[in-house]
C-alpha cells in the first residue's frame, strides 16, 4: 500500500468525524482546530502501521516538531474563536439554510481533508519508510521548520496583544512593521523545515507539498481572505504600501518597530 492511499483513512475518519461533531455543535469551526493535530495522527498511522521494525532518530524528531506545532496552532485557534463559530462559516451558514449540514461536508471538511492529504507528503515520506540515519540535510531542515515556529508563534502573540489593548485598529509594529503576514511566512517556514526532512530521507517531492502550502496561505487561504477585512481600517492604504505582504523586509520610513 503506497503511502498515497495509506493516508486516507486516519484523514477520512478525522474529517467525518469532525463533521459529525460539527453537526451537533453548529460550528464547523472544529475542524480549524483539528487541522494540525490531524497531521499527527498522518503520523503515528504510518508509524503504528510499520509494526515492530522500530523508530528512527528522523522520525522521532518529525512527530516531535509536528507535535510542537499541532499543539500550539490548535491552541491558538480555539483560543481565539473562544468556541463561536468563525465569520466566514457563519455566513455560509446563512447563505446555505437548510442545505448547509450537508456543504458543509464539502465545503470545509473534505476540501480540507484533501489539502491536508497533499500536503502531509513530507510526513509519510519520514514516517512511512524503514528506518535510517540522520544526514547532514536534516540540520537545515530542523532549524528552519523551528524558525517558522518561532515566527508564527511570536507574530500571533504580538497580534494576541495588540487586539486585546488595541481592538479594531491595525498592527504595524513588531514583526508585522517587516511584513504584513509574519504568521503565515512563518507557517511556509516550518512547511519548508519539513520538506527538507522528507528530502533527507530520500523522497524530494516532499518539498512540492511546502510549494502548495506556500501557494495557498499567499493566494488562496491566507493573504487574501485576511485582507478583505482588514482592507477596510484607518490606515490599509499607507500601511500596505510601505509593507510587504509576505516576504520580510526592514520597516521603510512612516512605519515603527
Amino acid at each position: 500500500m503506497t503511502s498515497l492511499v495509506q493516508d486516507l483513512p486516519p484523514i477520512l475518519a478525522l474529517v467525518l468525524a469532525m463533521w459529525g461533531i460539527s453537526l451537533w455543535r453548529k460550528d464547523a469551526s472544529l475542524m480549524d482546530v483539528a487541522w494540525g493535530p490531524g497531521f499527527v495522527l498522518v503520523a503515528l498511522w504510518h508509524l503504528v502501521s510499520q509494526g515492530t521494525q522500530g523508530v528512527s532518530a528522523r522520525q522521532c524528531l518529525m512527530l516531535a516538531l509536528l507535535l510542537l506545532w499541532a499543539t500550539r496552532l490548535a491552541w491558538h485557534i480555539a483560543s481565539r474563536h473562544g468556541g463561536v463559530e468563525d465569520l466566514r462559516y457563519r455566513r455560509w451558514r446563512e447563505q446555505h439554510g437548510p442545505t448547509w449540514w450537508w456543504r458543509s461536508l464539502f465545503q470545509v471538511f473534505l476540501l480540507q481533508g484533501v489539502v491536508m492529504w497533499l500536503v502531509a507528503r513530507p510526513v509519510a515520506a519520514v514516517c512511512g519508510l524503514q528506518a535510517s540515519p540522520l544526514g547532514w540535510l536534516d540540520l537545515p531542515a530542523t532549524t528552519l521548520a523551528l524558525a517558522g515556529l518561532l515566527w508564527e508563534g511570536v507574530a500571533d502573540a504580538q497580534l494576541a496583544t495588540h487586539r486585546s489593548l488595541r481592538p479594531g485598529t491595525l498592527l504595524t509594529t513588531g514583526l508585522w512593521a517587516w511584513h504584513r503576514h509574519p504568521n503565515y511566512f512563518g507557517e511556509a517556514l516550518f512547511w519548508w523545515g519539513l520538506g527538507l526532512m522528507g528530502t533527507a530521507a530520500g523522497k524530494p517531492f516532499s518539498l512540492a507539498s511546502a510549494l502548495i502550502m506556500s501557494l495557498l496561505l499567499r493566494f488562496a487561504s491566507g493573504v487574501p481572505l485576511v485582507e478583505r477585512s482588514l482592507s477596510i481600517k484607518a490606515g490599509w492604504a499607507d500601511y500596505a504600501r510601505r509593507v510587504n505582504a509576505f516576504w520580510p523586509r526592514p520597516p521603510r520610513s512612516g512605519g515603527g518597530v
